[in-house]
């Protein structure tokens, strides 16, 4: 997949996310991951591995049912 936009910043809130795991399923390039620690609602959180391997697709933003992600792109 070819990258869409580039991403200048990929922001998670952990503390809003449910862990339901809804954005690492959609993510083309399997660029997300669960945290290996725990938010304040006592969940594993999600986690982007590489902001540079990030394709811009807004795929992850789109399914967020809690609204966690926020995606800025480069001009």
């Amino acid at each position: 997949m070819k990258k869409i936009k580039p991403v200048q910043k990929f922001k998670l809130n952990r503390n809003l996310c449910k862990g339901c795991g809804l954005c690492i399923e959609v993510c083309p390039v399997k660029n997300l991951e669960f945290s290996s620690e725990l938010n304040q609602r006592g969940v594993k959180y999600a986690k982007i591995k590489d902001i540079e391997k990030c394709k811009g697709c807004g795929f992850c933003f789109l399914v967020c049912p809690d609204v966690c992600i926020e995606i800025s792109y480069e001009k």
